[in-house]
């Protein structure tokens, strides 16, 4: 039989999101959704529970949420994916094949982000050159990877921001990030707040900030008043 992927998707009040993005992970075979939520006030507990999924519960922070739902995981093969990010058909087909490549230990799909504008598209661009050529996506690429690679790694390290950078950085340590052409599709929201170009520098500025070693706690702090917002942007 295959191996199993447990896809885990850490929410916070992603109501108006989650169904179609479990809608495109429940498109494949032998797998398991782990959705864990860190304090919702909306209903999207209600909504998953509706789904006949079962939530876990976990302190509000990705890192943490994630970590939990991969501790609770059973499958082989852990896929970690944004609350506002849809799979591509035919996805479990290609993280299996994907991870049978020789030294390969984890993968992320090629990025596309659900609006028109054309600002979109440079920076849809720009991240599939960046995954492409420095081995290095970002957690809204559905980072997959195996699950004893994770375990080994000790998992996500509890930042309050980065820290789907901080495990990419460790994982090009220990083995290939494959990047998979066929893209997930991301929503714009991040770049409709503040506007493409904005949005840009203020990511760019937070991973520079980060590798300068400034504290994530301070980063994640000017980040969030930068994107304040009700919707999960943690």
């Amino acid at each position: 039989m295959s191996a199993k992927i447990s896809i885990v998707i850490p929410v916070l009040n992603e109501a108006s999101k989650i169904a179609k993005t479990i809608a495109s992970a429940q498109s494949g075979k032998n797998i398991e959704i782990l959705v864990v939520d860190g304090g919702s006030q909306d209903n999207t507990v209600e909504l998953v529970q509706s789904l006949g999924l079962k939530v876990l519960f976990a302190a509000t922070g990705r890192a943490n949420q994630m970590n939990v739902g991969a501790k609770a995981a059973t499958g082989e093969i852990l896929l970690f994916l944004h609350a506002d990010t849809l799979l591509p058909s035919g996805f479990d087909r290609t993280v299996r094949r994907v991870l049978c490549q020789p030294n390969t230990i984890a993968g992320a799909f090629a990025l596309q982000i659900d609006g028109s504008l054309r600002g979109l598209r440079l920076v849809e661009k720009g991240v599939n050159l960046r995954s492409h050529f420095l081995s290095l996506p970002y957690g809204d690429q559905a980072i997959f990877v195996k699950a004893e690679t994770f375990k080994v790694l000790g998992g996500y390290t509890q930042l309050p921001i980065m820290e789907d950078f901080e495990f990419v950085l460790r994982l090009r340590k220990n083995g290939k990030i494959a990047i998979v052409p066929t893209p997930v599709i991301t929503s714009s929201r991040r770049w409709q707040k503040l506007g493409v170009w904005q949005t840009t520098i203020v990511n760019q500025l937070a991973i520079a900030a980060y590798l300068l070693k400034v504290p994530p706690k301070r980063i994640a702090k000017w980040y969030r008043c930068k994107f304040s917002s009700s919707t999960q942007n943690y």
